[in-house]
């Protein structure tokens, strides 16, 4: 009986540490309770069968948990939750073709460095260089991208 209560320990933690690896993003109760349980196996074989069967249960665990490892990740079993596309695409948006180097607006929020401008009544997010930009400062387009401009304040 003391047989069955260590197998059933060890493959529920050895469960719920694949679970964890594979299913389960960032470290959640799956893991604890996998390390939990696998440890609970661990000792009670090591209580009830001295240093030889906790060492065997110790052994035997870890290599369980190895192997199920490298068979998930060479296998096909995880391809049909796995994400097989690469995204390739951006944001950009028509407005910022309308939008050129040295072109004057004015800031609509604080840029801290971060903030929105309009500039050619089109508002979008802009960036400056490290300098902090109040609300209602006119600026100067330095750099335009697809989804951000460049700016500084106008002298």
């Amino acid at each position: 009986m003391e047989v069955i209560i260590i197998v059933v320990l060890c493959l529920i933690g050895i469960l719920l540490i694949m679970a964890e690896i594979f299913l389960i993003p960032g470290l959640t109760i799956a893991a604890l309770a996998g390390a939990a349980f696998s440890i609970a196996g661990i000792y009670y074989a090591f209580r009830s069968y001295g240093v030889w069967g906790g060492s065997i249960t110790l052994v035997s665990t870890l290599a369980i948990i190895g192997i199920a490892f490298v068979y998930l990740v060479k296998s096909k079993a995880l391809d049909t939750i796995s994400l097989k596309t690469d995204i390739n695409s951006t944001v950009a948006s028509n407005d910022s073709l309308s939008v050129a180097v040295g072109n004057e607006g004015i800031s609509i929020s604080r840029l801290n460095p971060m903030g929105k401008v309009r500039v050619n009544n089109i508002t979008m997010e802009a960036k400056t260089l490290g300098e902090f930009v109040d609300e209602n400062t006119e600026i100067v387009v330095l750099k335009v991208s697809p989804t951000q401009l460049i700016v500084r304040t106008k002298n």
